[in-house]
């Protein structure tokens, strides 16, 4: 059947404004990267966020965020960093990039995120640091989380990529822990033209390193030049970390990415508000189907970036019925993130070892919906009535 419905790898259409806004970056911007539009998209961010100004840097991607955090945590050999096995990649490989050995927590089964009690499980005399993942939009419970980071000395890094504008109590994901990090890929509910990213640090010395290790090492000289070429535009340091150096990158963002992502910041909130209000609606319009078990949650803790159901009747329902959706309604579902363990690339180095029963079940039944944002009103009845008849087909058959 010809496809109605795409899971798209594209989250938003662009207003009029922030395509102007992109225009106006493209027109004006001097220089491309570096300039006076990152300096904005970073100082709107902070606030919007409402932690300190000059705590925020954006980055080429959320990737990127993750590696600069990770060099931030300085492990030393044997250091263990706690990650879930129900996440994105980018979530684990930075740390073993830069020295820590990776340890799976399991999820909860109805959040589908770490929780204080997941992490606890797996901390030993190694643990150094605990990345919880606010996945799927809904931000972990990170009183909790934070409260036993302290407890046990632990470096927290908030992997925030997919849960910008959630919050709890008003405290906003990515706002909790030591660090944390957003993605602006072009599936997120903020999207900068494909790619781009942000990291925080909470810590101010800790700071005053991202810039340098952001940017190749570039930093001011230190001293008055009778001429400002005298003996460069700018000096070139080694960035170092409890008497230890770290090698700089490039991670630097474009100034009209950092244009539209500024801009962006305008509607970010009503964006949310749309698809946590779609999210309901669809849930609520399955409420007679219990074959499909959903995460509800009808206030700001969940911004709904994606729409993920357990099929409660098992893996060979859960095949049935998005073969169905795709082949006779033209809906393309999708089952993401397979437990990281499971992976040949983590088998390979010697982490295909995990305890997270949760994580495994549930991956081998979920759906995750064609969500994204643009889906007109036409498209969004389509997906719930199609939804609805496949289910009561599948009950039949």
């Amino acid at each position: 059947m010809k496809q109605k419905i795409n899971f798209s790898g594209r989250a938003i259409k662009y207003t009029e404004d922030e395509i102007a806004t992109v225009v106006e970056a493209m027109r004006t911007a001097e220089p491309l990267t570096q300039g006076r539009y990152m300096a904005e998209f970073e100082r709107k961010f902070s606030q919007y966020q409402n932690v300190e100004e000059g705590s925020c840097f954006a980055v080429m991607n959320g990737c990127a965020a993750l590696e600069l955090a990770a060099q931030l945590c300085d492990f030393k050999p044997g250091d263990e960093i706690i990650i879930p096995s129900h996440t994105f990649t980018a979530s684990a490989y930075p740390f073993i990039k830069h020295g820590a050995t990776p340890v799976w927590a399991d999820i909860d089964p109805l959040t589908r995120v770490v929780t204080a009690e997941t992490i606890e499980k797996v901390i030993t005399p190694r643990t150094r640091a605990v990345v919880p993942v606010h996945l799927y939009g809904y931000v972990a419970d990170m009183p909790e989380i934070m409260e036993l980071c302290a407890k046990n000395r632990l470096i927290c890094i908030e992997d925030a990529a997919q849960a910008i504008g959630a919050d709890i109590n008003g405290k906003k994901a990515g706002s909790f822990g030591d660090m944390a990090i957003f993605s602006f890929h072009s599936h997120k509910n903020l999207t900068t033209l494909g790619e781009g990213g942000m990291l925080y640090v909470a810590e101010p010395e800790t700071r005053k390193l991202v810039p340098m290790l952001r940017h190749n090492g570039h930093c001011p000289y230190g001293d008055d030049r009778p001429n400002y070429w005298t003996p460069a535009m700018g000096n070139v340091d080694l960035p170092m970390l409890n008497g230890r150096p770290l090698m700089p990158s490039n991670y630097s963002i474009g100034e009209v990415e950092c244009a539209l992502g500024a801009k962006m910041l305008d509607r970010i909130d009503e964006i949310n508000a749309q698809k946590r209000g779609r999210a309901i609606r669809l849930i609520d319009a399955l409420a007679d189907f219990p074959e499909l078990e959903f995460h509800r949650v009808p206030d700001s803790r969940h911004n709904y970036h994606l729409l993920a159901a357990r099929m409660k009747g098992g893996q060979k329902l859960r095949d049935r019925f998005m073969a169905r959706m795709h082949d006779e309604k033209g809906i393309k579902c999708v089952v993401q993130y397979l437990p990281l363990n499971r992976y040949d690339f983590y088998r390979k180095l010697g982490y295909g070892k995990a305890d997270c029963p949760q994580a495994d079940a549930f991956f081998d039944t979920m759906v995750s919906f064609p969500f994204q944002h643009w889906l007109g009103d036409d498209e969004f009845e389509y997906l719930i009535a199609s939804i609805r008849q496949t289910l009561e087909e599948l009950r039949q058959a």
